[in-house]
């Protein structure tokens, strides 16, 4: 998950780099940082927190330069101490470094325990860590040789971006599992982020995802970026990036988030032939079901109401680090719209079913607020199998649809009916030019050791 930006060639980085940061919060909400490189020297500031709580006015200006990486911090690895915030900042024979990273390493584990056999010593959990001592034990003259060995003995989801004391060095996996763009700010220099949404927020225009296994290199030797296919491409984006983690107003590898969740919510509709005379409403789960609903109530000709307010001062829940956080912000940030819903049949949309608590709760504050029935449809396939590629479902004991059959959980959530839209109709609903990674919901795990 994580959020990651660079910008290159601007006096202002390190404030676009924030903006860019808060555009993206919804990635990340644990920590976030920023390095900026100035006159030879990487300057950084991290901090446990939101963007706006850590990139006050006296931060910014700390962060000198024209050129600037940031991250936000959502925790698949490491711990959370402070230490395992990003950027990760590093001296080593050819000077200063500083890196940020999104996605997970599957390797991770060997390549530390090897690393430290041979002397190295880590100052935290994270696996971003790793690509510091495999650059800072090479041998090659060059920064760029050294990160291209580094990364052969990395497997896994990455998008990585590397900053010296004057260039830029960014970088997708041969997969491109987790999602990166390309922008070109209108006052001048470069942008690449997660997701486009940042690209609004800095005035920057949209020129192209970078590609799977490519290598982009910003210095002051060329006036756009020089580019490197280090690794022959296996292009498997993330379904997921549209089910759920991507604003629904990013273009995600030349898919529109908004458009495809839209259509997840028709395909819902279609195998739904009691719709029209079964629910007296479509009510959302805010915010992610909101389009899927939309979606649903366009094709099936029933009602869509806002059976369900969100209180947008709450942050997402999926991506706290605890179930008893968990709990408690959906406590915080859902409630239900009593005068609407009472009396009624709801049909309710969600993004997903991952560990199921969320969803009883939803049910259970539903029905206590007088529905009649609430049938319950998840824009998205059964999540059966823990995802090793950023995405915190780590053990097969917290999905429910690992341990329970579709009645089961139906059942344990208290709805009155329950569907999943099918892997056929998800990968139909995005688009079908493209093999995605859908290890989630099928248990392929392409990524080979």
């Amino acid at each position: 998950m994580c959020a990651i930006v660079g910008i290159y060639g601007n006096d202002n980085a390190a404030r676009l780099a924030s903006l860019a940061l808060f555009s993206m919060q919804h990635r990340g909400q644990e920590a976030t940082g920023i390095s900026s490189s100035d006159d030879g020297r990487i300057y950084t500031k991290k901090d446990r927190g939101l963007v706006s709580e850590v990139f006050k006015e006296e931060a910014l200006s700390y962060l000198k330069g024209n050129m600037a990486i940031g991250h936000n911090r959502y925790s698949t690895a490491g711990g959370d101490s402070i230490l395992d915030a990003q950027p990760v900042f590093a001296k080593y024979k050819l000077g200063e470094i500083s890196i940020v990273h999104n996605g997970n390493l599957i390797n991770k584990k060997e390549v530390r325990n090897d690393l430290i056999d041979k002397g190295a010593i880590f100052q935290t959990g994270m696996d971003t860590e790793n690509l510091i001592h495999l650059i800072a034990k090479n041998t090659q003259d060059r920064l760029r040789d050294r990160i291209k060995e580094a990364l052969e003995k990395t497997i896994g989801a990455y998008c990585f971006i590397v900053q010296s004391r004057s260039k830029q060095f960014v970088i997708r996996d041969r997969y491109g599992i987790r999602p990166l763009s390309l922008g070109k700010i209108k006052s001048g220099g470069y942008i690449v982020a997660s997701e486009t949404c940042a690209f609004d927020l800095v005035d920057a225009e949209f020129v192209r995802d970078v590609n799977p296994g490519e290598m982009l290199i910003f210095s002051e030797d060329h006036e756009e970026p020089e580019s490197i296919q280090l690794f022959e491409a296996e292009f498997r984006p993330c379904a997921f990036e549209y089910v759920y983690f991507a604003r629904p107003d990013s273009e995600i590898d030349g898919k529109n988030v908004y458009r495809t969740r839209e259509n997840m919510g028709k395909a819902l509709a279609k195998n739904d032939t009691e719709s029209k005379t079964k629910y007296d409403m479509v009510v959302p789960v805010p915010d992610s079901g909101v389009p899927a609903a939309l979606g649903y109530a366009a094709q099936s000709g029933v009602p869509f109401e806002y059976g369900i307010i969100r209180n947008h001062y709450v942050g997402r829940t999926f991506i706290e680090p605890t179930q008893e956080m968990r709990s408690m912000k959906v406590k915080m940030k859902l409630s239900p719209m009593r005068s609407l819903i009472a009396g009624k049949s709801l049909l309710v949309i969600d993004d997903s079913i991952v560990r199921g608590t969320t969803s009883k709760r939803i049910v259970r504050m539903l029905k206590d607020a007088g529905a009649k029935e609430v049938h319950f449809r998840v824009a998205s396939p059964e999540i059966k199998f823990p995802c090793y590629y950023g995405i915190d479902t780590p053990n097969k004991e917290e999905l429910i649809s690992n341990n329970m059959s579709k009645e089961e959980v139906r059942e344990y959530i208290e709805a009155d009916s329950l569907e999943y839209l099918s892997i056929d109709d998800l990968t139909n609903a995005i688009g079908n030019d493209r093999n995605y990674a859908l290890e989630s919901f099928d248990g392929d795990y392409f990524v080979k050791e």
